[in-house]
């Protein structure tokens, strides 16, 4: 394998990564390259505001056969390291870019390749928000030993997710029934309330920027959400939906009562599953329990649609439970001397 150091994202190589993405040991919407390239435009909305670009590849004949985007910077402790592009707050999974059969020679080939190529002088490979399940975390261990590098893992966060039937009745019954009741009750109860409410898919390309100033406002009514939302997070925000609905895989649903917005998730729609990735609440309406209405909504439009999956990638909010959710977890991995 022959590695290269990239500085920036050139355009050329859009086509050839996403290729490689879709055979890859980890295909998630967070290591497309359009999401990785506005991401280091903005260093995460801000989180990384003393970062170095190290995109790298590896070809055979020519061919791209692996991939790793990584940043150097000082680390929250200070200590400095190579994180993956992504990394850490806005993006839920991340990973490296290879075809299981070549995933083993890479790592192997990359651990020492890191310490040829001109990077500034670094401590630790320090890998965040990988799957659990990855593939890549035996394939680091075996790699790290070779090499005579110590590798830890760390589980960092719960990433529950649903298993769709393809049958909203089904999909219920598979549920606790006391939440199954909740669902329902909820459901009849806003339907039944003689307030006009209607949910809807953002389809329209000609309202795409006003509805995200939608989604952000009301995600603005939150605390702490209103608190993450700084200047650089919403230019990041942004551009990130609004790359997501030029690709085509933008879900973007509202819930409006007396024709005020009053709920919203925002996911990817990408490889037949959803991944909820934010959502915001009028608290005026909470008398109608907006949220739950409307992702019920969703839940039975996903179902119909025989989509196979809806994650809610992290954080282990109780309401991600009630649902139905089961657990899965990220990790952190990290390679030293």
């Amino acid at each position: 394998m022959n590695f290269s150091l990239l500085t920036n994202f050139p355009d050329d190589l859009e086509t050839e990564w996403n290729d490689l993405l879709a055979e890859s040991v980890t295909h998630v919407p967070f290591l497309r390259y359009e999401y990785l390239r506005i991401w280091w435009e903005t260093r995460g909305g801000g989180e990384w505001p003393d970062a170095q670009l190290a995109l790298i590849t590896a070809r055979q004949d020519g061919r791209l056969v692996g991939g790793i985007p990584l940043f150097f910077t000082p680390d929250h402790q200070g200590r400095p390291s190579l994180l993956l592009v992504g990394s850490i707050e806005i993006s839920d999974y991340l990973d490296v870019l290879v075809r299981p059969g070549d995933l083993q020679q890479f790592l192997n080939n990359l651990l020492p390749c890191l310490d040829t190529l001109p990077l500034p002088q670094w401590k630790a490979l320090d890998l965040y928000n990988l799957l659990e399940t990855s593939p890549t975390l035996p394939a680091l261990e075996s790699a790290a030993r070779l090499h005579m590098r110590n590798y830890q893992v760390e589980r960092l966060q719960h990433s529950p997710y649903i298993t769709l039937p393809g049958d909203w009745e089904t999909y219920l019954g598979g549920i606790d029934k006391k939440q199954r009741h909740e669902i329902r009750r909820k459901m009849r109860r806003a339907e039944e309330s003689g307030v006009p409410m209607r949910w809807y898919i953002l389809q329209d390309a000609q309202k795409v920027n006003e509805e995200i100033d939608a989604l952000l406002n009301l995600m603005a009514q939150d605390e702490e959400k209103a608190a993450f939302l700084t200047p650089a997070m919403r230019v990041q925000m942004q551009k990130t939906i609004q790359c997501a609905f030029e690709v085509g895989c933008l879900n973007l649903v509202f819930l409006e009562i007396n024709d005020e917005k009053a709920a919203a998730y925002l996911s990817f729609d990408y490889l037949n599953r959803l991944w909820v990735y934010n959502s915001g609440l009028n608290p005026k309406f909470n008398e109608f329990s907006p949220g739950w209405v409307l992702l019920s909504y969703l839940l039975r439009w996903a179902n119909e649609q025989k989509y196979e999956e809806l994650d809610f990638m992290r954080g282990d909010e109780e309401y991600k439970y009630r649902f139905g959710a089961k657990d899965r977890y990220i990790v952190r991995a990290t390679v030293s001397d």
